[in-house]
This record gives C-alpha cells, sequence and structure tokens, in this order.
C-alpha cells in the first residue's frame, strides 16, 4: 500500500540506506513545487513540542520543511513523551513533513517503544522502510550499483576488492557493519576523482584504499580456538574498543568451554551428543569442537592460569594501549602458539 501521509520512518543497520530514506518522501511532497527545506534534529537534544513547532504551520511561500529527526528513541523514552510524539504526528501541516532516521547495530533487540512509533507511523499512511547492510556476497554488486548512480565506471574485480577493503568479507555476526556502505561510497567517490577520465580498476583500489576491516571478537576468539596465533594477534589489535576486562571474560569464557568439551570428547562422548549436554546450537557445538581438537588438555589448563596472570597484569598496572597489547600478545604467544611454531 502506498505511503499517503507526510511521515516516513526509516530504521536498519545501513545508515547509509537510512540516512537517505527521507529523500523518495522529499520528492513526493515537493511535487512539481520547489524542493523542500530539511532540518536535521537529534532525538536527544530536541522535543516533540519543537518538532510540531517547525511543521504545524503551512508555509505561504517557497518549499515546506522536512523535519528529519536522528535516533528518536529519547522522544519515546516514557509513556508520556511517546504520546506526545505520536500528537505531533497528527500535526504536520500540508507541504510539510516529518521522518525518523533509527540506525540499528543489527544484534541488539530493538525497545518496544521504537516499535510502536514504527507501527504509528505505519498506521498514520506514512512510508516504513527498513535498509538492511549488504552481505559478504552482496556489498561488490551494491558498490556497482552505487557507481552507475554516480556515472562512475569501476571493474568488477575493483568492486570485489573494494568490498573486501571495508570489510564486507568479515563473517562474524557480531560485527559493526552500520558504516560500511558509507565507507564504501565515500572510498567510491575519492577513487573517482584519481581516475577521472578512465574505469576504476584492483590497482587503483590497492593505491588508495587502506584496509578497513572491523575488529570482531567472534573472529578472535576463534582465531584463539583454532590456535592460530598470528592472526588472533592480529585480531587482538583490532578489538581496542573492547575494555581489557571483558577481553579477558570473553577469553576465559571460550577456553573454559573449550576444556568442557575436550574432557567430553576425551571420554568417549560422540560429537553430536555435546548439542544436548551443553545445550549448543548444532553449528555453534561442530566449531567448538574442532578447536578443541587442536588442543591437548593440559595445554588448555595452562591457558587458563594463565588468563589469571594476564588479569592481573592489565588490572595492577596502568600502561594504556601498548601494554595491552603486549600483555595479550605475550599470553598468545605462551599458549595459543603451537609448540614449535614460530
Amino acid at each position: 500500500m502506498p505511503a499517503t501521509a507526510p511521515l516516513g520512518y526509516y530504521w536498519g543497520d545501513d545508515s547509509y540506506g537510512v540516512s537517505r530514506g527521507p529523500d523518495a518522501l522529499a520528492t513526493r511532497l515537493a511535487g512539481d513545487g520547489p524542493p523542500l527545506d530539511r532540518v536535521r534534529l537529534s532525538g536527544a537534544a530536541t522535543s516533540a513540542d519543537e518538532i510540531a513547532e517547525k511543521v504545524a504551520t503551512a508555509t505561504l511561500f517557497g518549499g515546506g520543511t522536512l523535519v528529519v529527526v536522528l535516533d528518536p528513541a529519547p522522544l519515546v523514552a516514557t509513556k508520556a513523551l511517546a504520546a506526545r510524539l505520536t500528537e505531533a504526528l497528527a500535526a504536520v501541516a500540508p507541504g510539510n513533513g516529518m521522518a525518523f532516521l533509527d540506525t540499528v547495530d543489527g544484534t541488539a533487540r530493538r525497545p518496544a517503544s521504537l516499535e510502536a512509533l514504527r507501527k504509528a507511523v505505519a498506521d498514520a499512511g506514512g512510508e516504513v522502510r527498513e535498509f538492511i547492510a549488504p552481505t559478504r556476497d552482496q556489498m561488490a554488486r551494491w558498490i556497482g550499483d552505487r557507481a552507475r548512480e554516480r556515472d562512475i565506471r569501476i571493474s568488477p574485480a575493483a568492486a570485489a576488492l573494494l568490498a573486501e577493503r571495508v570489510g564486507a568479507n568479515v563473517r562474524e555476526r557480531d560485527v559493526d557493519r552500520r558504516r560500511q556502505g558509507e565507507l564504501a561510497v565515500a572510498e567510491l567517490e575519492k577513487l573517482a576523482l584519481y581516475r577521472l577520465d578512465g574505469q576504476i580498476g584492483p590497482d587503483d583500489v590497492k593505491a588508495l584504499v587502506a584496509d578497513a576491516v572491523p575488529g570482531s571478537t567472534w573472529a578472535f576468539l576463534d582465531a584463539v580456538g583454532m590456535r592460530r596465533a598470528g592472526e588472533a594477534a592480529e585480531l587482538a589489535d583490532r578489538l581496542e574498543d573492547v575494555p581489557a576486562p571483558l577481553l579477558v571474560t570473553h577469553l576465559h569464557r571460550r577456553v573454559k568451554e573449550l576444556i568442557d568439551i575436550a574432557d567430553l570428547l576425551a571420554s568417549g562422548t560422540p560429537a553430536a551428543t555435546l548439542v544436548r549436554i551443553l545445550k549448543l546450537n548444532p553449528y555453534r557445538a561442530q566449531r567448538l569442537a574442532e578447536q578443541a581438537r587442536t588442543w591437548a588438555l593440559p595445554e588448555l589448563d595452562a591457558a587458563l592460569v594463565g588468563l589469571l596472570d594476564l588479569d592481573a597484569t592489565l588490572k595492577g598496572h596502568a600502561g594504556g594501549d601498548l601494554r595491552r597489547r603486549a600483555a595479550v600478545s605475550l599470553w598468545i604467544a605462551d599458549y595459543v602458539r603451537r609448540p614449535g611454531a614460530r
């Protein structure tokens, strides 16, 4: 059913798509007249009354006003606030519009208050659209589509390499992909300035686009579990936003899981039975069993004891990121690296 009200709600984990969601609404509201004047407000720094004030009066000359609200969660934090904002939806004068931008991380559970706001916009006849970040298999084509929109020529191989450079090839589900689209477009436009009169090729991407593979806690823990020490050390450096105590907690949990599974496997428990005993989904049970087989039980016990020393080192001394990286790298070298490996 086509939207009929001057309202929009655009949400999802693709910040590029979400930010451009109101474009179609603005075009529809402007019709054959002048474009609307866009006013961007933050939900944390505005109120329903301020929003209503900006859209409640029809303009006499020129285009109308489209109020775009970023992160509306604070505006619906209580029932009273939500009710006031719902009232503001009905106060939009002809020629004006109101849109909400709600970028999520793709993993967190959405608050019921935002679901209610989205439903209110839809029930009022507004446009509601979800924008999902391109997956690993979709990003190269997505980049090609953005290039065509801008009359930029880029080879399929270059688009695939650009997708890899912005982190699209990382499979782990805990990676924050919200900014990948924006980063890809920014790099695409930079490449277009470099290659004004020709097609962008892989060598151009290699020369101009830095590797921005995002940090992934799951990828790091899997590298530790598989005893890929070099990869684990590299991924650990990318987890600078993860507090040191939390990183140690993640490591402790993974090593403890591997000890439990290694014990069960050593006692002759079939790998398929791990799903029931440890209450794991089949895929995770398979991955952990594969990792446990790369360790001997004494090695896992030693790694667990080493984590106690690592925790004490990180808590007992100040030294910033350099000390943290050195301590984590040393733990990986001492306990994750296979015996005899360099």
